[in-house]
């Protein structure tokens, strides 16, 4: 992997690590469940993605994934109330979702997977931690929520494929996309963008 893709794919894992931290800390947990919070929102999305893919587990054979992940929720174990507080959660995972969903379809393209798929795999790689993070902590998901959240996951993904398409410098496609998605995702914090929503009307 690139160099710069690397520190991308430590930075979506600590990021999201950090955020199944300050989870934690809301719900007042011990450390173990730190730990384990932080591991499987950080790492959940990319394993997720490699396995359907039919490739080695990205965090397998590299210990530094597990110590990054330890590593957030030890910094959080100590000063999360003073993270969590300054609304630090929320930024952090539109971080970690951008750079995860070009990292995952720059990783299935690598591969050779057809780009619609590798779309997928980006999406796959930037949410399924926060699902799982969600899910265990019985906080609402983002899949039922109205507002722009796996959106910006897919065009974070979907533009790294376009772009790779014109045969543009990876590292360039990467900045791009990257901002694609925190954009669209700031967009969504700041200013509550959502998407239509069904109404049941028939025409």
């Amino acid at each position: 992997m690139p160099e710069p893709l690397l520190l991308f794919d430590y930075l979506g894992v600590s990021v999201f690590a950090v955020t199944g931290a300050l989870v934690a800390a809301r719900k007042g947990q011990d450390f173990i469940t730190f730990a384990a919070f932080a591991i499987f929102t950080g790492v959940g999305g990319g394993t997720l993605r490699d396995l359907l893919m039919g490739v080695p587990v990205f965090w397998v054979h590299s210990s530094g994934y597990l110590i990054v992940c330890l590593a957030g929720a030890g910094a959080v174990w100590l000063l999360g109330e003073r993270l969590w507080n300054s609304g630090a959660l929320i930024w952090l995972d539109a971080v970690g979702l951008s750079a995860y969903a070009m990292l995952g379809a720059w990783k299935a393209l690598n591969i050779g997977i057809p780009p619609g798929v590798a779309v997928v795999m980006g999406t796959i790689t930037a949410t399924f931690g926060g699902l799982l993070r969600d899910l265990f902590s019985g906080t609402p998901s983002a899949l039922l929520q109205r507002e722009i959240y796996i959106t910006a996951a897919i065009a974070a993904a979907a533009g790294f494929v376009a772009l790779r398409e014109l045969h543009l410098s990876t590292l360039l496609c990467s900045a791009i996309a990257f901002l694609i998605g925190f954009t669209l995702r700031a967009g969504a914090i700041l200013w509550h963008w959502t998407l239509p929503g069904f109404d049941g009307r028939r025409t």
